[in-house]
């Protein structure tokens, strides 16, 4: 039970990392086109990706309930990742990126424990340092108060996006893998197309934006290894390893493009790192 649970903190720890690693692709690919744009031609990348695993695998079709749970996580993960996006693209990924994860994370541990009790008290601490980590990772450098005025409200949408994929996706039957998030990707990929057409907004060549491709790549591998993590450990405390992808993309954009980064934002990087320990207990 214990390597179960360890095995379920790696996969959910690796999740956050790829995941910070494709918010902040994202975000650079959502600077040159409309988010629903990248967020459509991302999609096409993961799903191929994941339809490449499940034809390996042979995977069987996922009963019906599911598959209608991997429908709506679908659905609810093209909202939030495309608030994302957009939010990203005005250059303030230190502030977007974690007041979402503040409030994907706290959804999940709210649903986990009406349905599943809490959990121990060590593991409440890690939550709660968890949490409070990625708070202080979302407090913003000097000079940047209106700039995080004006990235709140569409980071709290993707927040809640990103939280719907983790109680959703969540629910599928124990033992299906690459299947769930194949339905899932579809669906994200048909939501994205009809606000595309919604909007009379034209789909972007791959050519055009093959960052894109990266990101949509790096978003399937990171809910791969959410869902694989959420098999082996309680889903709400992997709700909240995978949502410290904040961390990864705060340093990514420190050392990359030279994006401020305070001293309470490296303390509450500090704070997810001790999270992981006391969870890992």
């Amino acid at each position: 039970m214990a390597l179960r649970h360890l095995w379920g903190i790696f996969s959910a720890v690796g999740s956050a990392l790829v995941w910070g690693c494709g918010d902040f692709a994202g975000g650079r690919a959502a600077r040159k086109h409309p988010a629903y744009a990248v967020t459509a031609l991302a999609a096409c990348s993961g799903l191929v990706l994941l339809g490449l695993f499940a034809l390996l695998w042979r995977e069987p079709l996922p009963p019906p309930a599911s598959i209608a749970w991997s429908v709506a996580a679908g659905f609810s993960g093209v909202v939030g990742i495309t608030a994302l996006y957009r939010g990203l693209a005005t250059g303030r990924a230190a502030v977007v990126a974690p007041v979402s994860a503040v409030v994907s994370a706290v959804l999940p541990v709210l649903v986990g424990t009406l349905l599943e009790g809490f959990p121990g008290p060590l593991r409440v601490a890690g939550i709660a340092a968890g949490v409070l980590g990625i708070a202080l990772v979302n407090r913003p450098a000097e000079g940047e108060a209106e700039d995080r005025k004006s990235g709140v409200p569409i980071a709290i949408l993707a927040g809640a996006g990103f939280g719907g994929f983790f109680v959703f996706i969540a629910r599928v039957q124990p033992g299906f893998l690459f299947l769930p998030l194949v339905v899932a990707k579809a669906a994200g990929l048909c939501g994205a197309l009809l606000t595309l057409l919604w909007k009379r907004e034209p789909f972007v060549s791959p050519v055009r934006n093959p960052i894109a491709l990266l990101a949509g790549t790096l978003d399937a591998g990171g809910n791969l290894l959410y869902l694989l993590a959420k098999q082996y450990t309680r889903w709400d405390i992997v709700a909240v390893l995978s949502s410290m992808y904040p961390a990864t993309t705060v340093i990514l954009a420190r050392l990359l493009v030279r994006e401020a980064v305070s001293a309470r934002q490296w303390f509450g990087v500090g704070l997810c790192i001790l999270a992981v320990a006391l969870i890992a207990l």
